[in-house]
């Protein structure tokens, strides 16, 4: 009940403009995003590598309904593969799609990621396809499966709570695609995904052992306690090599987590989102975890 309160407030218009107004909403805010600004997300990176973790950068946006947007996000996104580069961060960038224009036109978001591809390839590093509601499974997957035939340094989320991503993994090992495999943060209809948090559970371990079996690049991305235990057995079993694998987690999410898969000398890339365009992710993350949403209750109650 709790989690699909905060799914539909993610894509409320009016509680959107209530809740961005509040100053101690965006306060509190900040505990989850780096900054509003590409320099402030670089100064979290580069405090998170003095860590010994890496990072994944995006900029917060979805749904452009203009090309002048989209074109906007891509220079955006670009500033951030420059700035990486020059100052030698140990990170990649992570996109949304719908933020390239996917909603416009197919084939100009295609040629926007390409141009993003090619940057970040030269820089040495890869772009990973944040994967959106279920409505965009295939035409993600089709231009990720398109990029790969011309690229390699090219990755995907695959949601573990979907029916389908069974197949889907199959399809993307087969590739030499990697794979970040995450639960779902997205309100889906009882058809397409699995209803309840335990079956989500069940299959989200079942897909990371095939994968840590198979996939020959892999992003175990949950702050499940219980799934990181599996997977920290299940890599030890297989003897594989860490340069194939990294366990990923959310800026400012089990912190105590990530210093302890730091501290025994797992492969970490953190997930540092920025930007203006905080609502849905915000909410999207209040969503998953109840702990999250007493955090936010603590505060309000404090104010």
């Amino acid at each position: 009940m709790l989690r699909a309160f905060f799914l539909y407030l993610s894509t409320h218009p009016g509680m959107q403009r209530r809740v961005t107004r509040m100053r101690m909403t965006r306060s509190l805010v900040r505990r989850f995003i780096a900054g509003e600004t590409l320099d402030e997300a670089l100064q979290a990176i580069q405090q998170l590598n003095k860590d010994g973790i890496r990072a994944s950068l995006n900029v917060l946006g979805e749904n452009v309904t203009t090309h002048d947007e989209a074109d906007a996000a891509l220079q955006e996104y670009q500033r951030e593969i420059e700035a990486i580069n020059q100052r030698q961060l140990d990170a990649n960038i992570s996109i949304k799609l719908t933020q390239l224009g996917l909603d416009l036109d197919f084939e100009r978001c295609y040629e926007r990621v390409v141009k993003l591809v090619e940057q970040a390839g030269q820089a040495g590093f890869d772009v990973e396809v944040d994967m959106e509601n279920s409505a965009y499974t295939d035409m993600t997957l089709n231009l990720v499966h398109r990029i790969r035939d011309h690229y390699s340094n090219i990755g995907v989320a695959v949601q573990a709570y979907l029916y389908r991503s069974e197949s889907d993994i199959e399809d993307l090992m087969k590739r030499d695609i990697k794979i970040r495999l995450v639960k779902g943060a997205y309100k889906e209809p009882p058809d397409r995904a699995f209803p309840r948090k335990r079956q989500v559970d069940e299959n989200y371990a079942r897909l990371l052992k095939r994968l840590i079996e198979r996939a020959p690049r892999l992003a175990i991305a949950t702050h499940d306690i219980r799934l990181i235990d599996r997977a920290r057995t299940w890599l030890r079993e297989t003897d594989r090599d860490p340069a194939s694998y990294e366990f990923q987690m959310i800026y400012g999410i089990r912190r105590d987590l990530q210093a302890l898969l730091v501290g025994e000398g797992w492969p970490l890339r953190v997930y540092v989102p920025y930007g203006t365009h905080w609502y849905p992710y915000f909410m999207r993350r209040l969503a998953e975890r109840p702990a999250n949403v007493f955090f936010l209750l603590r505060h309000l109650f404090r104010s």
